[in-house]
């Protein structure tokens, strides 16, 4: 198979990689909230994942991989209601164009995407089996909660304390909890609440808790100890601090054997969030940027990373990824298949394998870019475009590319952006941004009329 080494948050370090099942690999990723459009945080994560599923496939790996839906929750119940529409109708709606962003951005569909209104009769299982081993106990206010403190390996994911944990906490009476750290498995159905978010159970009317769900899919579909678990760092704790709990408080078995968390996205130094608002929809920018700019905008960062977001940045990628086309027009390939034995392959590979290190496997592509505009082999243009395509990149023809990127994907604001970008680069005396910049803008198709005072105007090629 491979030489693939992960990083394993568990364990803190890079591991080498071995299956449960030789040949086989079965992976989960906590996926979306559905009451909302995807931003382009979302769409890092979604992306890491992608990434990390197709190079197990070219790794000859023989993958399950599920990426669950939330499709209830107090979001989304609060958003149907205050739009005057059923749960089924908001989530439905907004599972489409979670759909239409991934197909966009070349993001493959998993072999499983659960919901977890598919689930409820299994998070139940899950909650009595706790129950039964004293982990769980039905409140006062009627929610079952999980006892923190009664599970010894609590904190092991994320390296909290407990102590550190409870400092400065106190229990709210109100809530019925017996302590602060314990978390909700079961909520007692509310009167305000929709009668579609009421299930039945041994403790009464109610709905399941937010992190039992993946516990119940996860399960479910891979088995009680599964090869990799996934999601963003935001879920490290307490998401599947939580999900490790109860997993492995009912089967006694250690839940998964390596978890992947990729890093934020960041707008102006802080995480792009819906909470803060500093967030933009993958719709926002599929205005401005071909899609496989943005693709190859994310790729150029390594999964674990912080990912700065800025339109200078996509305008770079939409650049860079523009010299990779230039390479390709007018040379075609032999037709034959991948030689993962070629020296480029090699260490593409390499690069892969060592935590799906998609910089160094980026920088190969340009290595031999720089090889096809020298040489124009055909062998070359074979190896340039099958490695891309590993990556779900350079699957178009150069003259479809160049449609789809130029200025008809770039709205007048965002080419307005780049021209004041370049202005303020210009008047501190960074000559090499400004001329980036311009250089960009005319691979995207975008010619600038300049005057000694500055650019006056602007058109499409």
């Amino acid at each position: 198979m491979s030489n693939l080494k992960i990083y394993n948050t568990l364990a803190r370090e890079k591991q080498s990689f071995k299956p449960i099942e030789a040949g086989k690999v079965r992976m989960y990723v906590c996926g979306m909230t559905v009451y909302d459009y995807c931003h382009v945080g979302h769409g890092r994560m979604l992306m890491a994942f992608d990434v990390i599923y197709r190079w197990l496939k070219a790794s000859g790996y023989d993958v399950r991989y599920a990426r669950n839906i939330t499709d209830i929750d107090d979001k989304i119940i609060k958003r149907a209601v205050e739009n005057g529409e059923t749960i089924g109708q908001l989530t439905n709606r907004f599972i489409q164009y979670m759909n239409e962003d991934c197909q966009a951005l070349g993001i493959l569909e998993p072999t499983d995407v659960p919901r977890a209104t598919e689930y409820v009769p299994q998070m139940l299982g899950i909650i009595e089996k706790l129950e039964a081993k004293d982990l769980a106990y039905k409140a006062a206010d009627g929610d079952v909660n999980y006892a923190v403190r009664q599970f010894e390996g609590y904190g092991k994911l994320s390296g909290k304390s407990l102590d550190d944990l409870r400092a400065g906490e106190r229990v709210d009476v109100n809530t019925g909890k017996r302590d602060p750290l314990d978390f909700v498995l079961w909520k007692a159905a509310k009167e305000s609440e929709p009668e579609e978010v009421k299930w039945d159970s041994k403790w009464g009317r109610g709905r399941p808790g937010w992190h039992i769900e993946c516990s119940a899919m996860s399960c479910s579909l891979l088995g009680e100890t599964f090869d990799i678990h996934g999601g963003g760092s935001d879920l490290q704790f307490p998401h599947h601090e939580n999900e490790i709990a109860q997993s492995e408080g009912a089967s006694g078995k250690q839940l998964a054997n390596y978890w992947i968390h990729n890093g934020f996205v960041r707008v102006d130094g802080e995480k792009m969030s819906k909470s803060l608002g500093n967030f933009f929809t993958i719709r926002e920018v599929l205005k401005a940027f071909d899609a496989e700019v943005v693709r190859f905008f994310i790729l150029r960062a390594h999964y674990r990373s912080p990912l700065n977001y800025s339109d200078v940045h996509l305008e770079d990628a939409r650049g860079a990824l523009t010299r990779l086309y230039t390479a390709l027009d007018g040379v075609q390939g032999d037709g034959l298949p991948l030689d993962w034995n070629e020296d480029h392959a090699k260490r593409f590979a390499e690069a892969m394998d060592d935590d799906f290190n998609t910089p160094i496997a980026v920088s190969v592509l340009f290595d031999l870019a720089t090889e096809v505009n020298k040489t124009k082999s055909p062998a070359a243009v074979r190896q340039l475009k099958g490695l891309a395509g590993v990556l779900g990149l350079l699957e178009r023809s150069p003259e479809e590319f160049r449609k789809g990127a130029q200025g008809e994907g770039m709205d007048e604001a965002a080419i307005e952006a780049a021209i004041a970008t370049r202005a303020a680069a210009k008047k501190s005396r960074d000559f090499a941004t400004a001329d980036k910049v311009r250089a960009d803008l005319l691979a995207a198709g975008i010619v600038l009329e300049d005057k000694p005072d500055g650019t006056t105007n602007w058109r499409r090629a």
